[in-house]
């Protein structure tokens, strides 16, 4: 009877042990998964600022906003992850400042 009563709390440490270390591990995993949705927030608001410095630039320089986020790349040194990003340029207007949308696509 005795050797069954220490079996049962044998039983008994290793299940809180295991419940106590998924708790953890999903706390931890939670953490994780929320760091990297905010680099990636942060990488596409860096790039879209990046693309709004450079088009400001090339108005400056050539007196009217670049016709494509292609001819900041060749003319301006802008560099796109495509593998990370979406860029959506529309310029209505050679005088006017496009409206620049980059989006995560690791975003669900």
């Amino acid at each position: 009877m005795k050797k069954l009563k220490n079996s049962w709390n044998m039983v008994k440490g290793y299940l809180v042990s295991v419940i106590f270390f998924g708790a953890v591990l999903g706390v931890f995993l939670n953490g994780v998964l929320s760091m990297s949705g905010r680099m990636d927030e942060e990488g596409a608001e860096t790039l879209r600022s990046a693309i709004a410095r450079a088009s400001v630039q090339c108005y400056a320089i050539e007196g009217r906003y670049p016709p494509s986020v292609q001819y900041l790349e060749e003319n301006y040194g802008i560099r796109i992850d495509r593998e990370r990003f979406s860029v959506f340029y529309e310029g209505f207007a050679s005088n006017i400042m496009p409206d620049i949308t980059v989006i995560s696509i690791t975003e669900e």
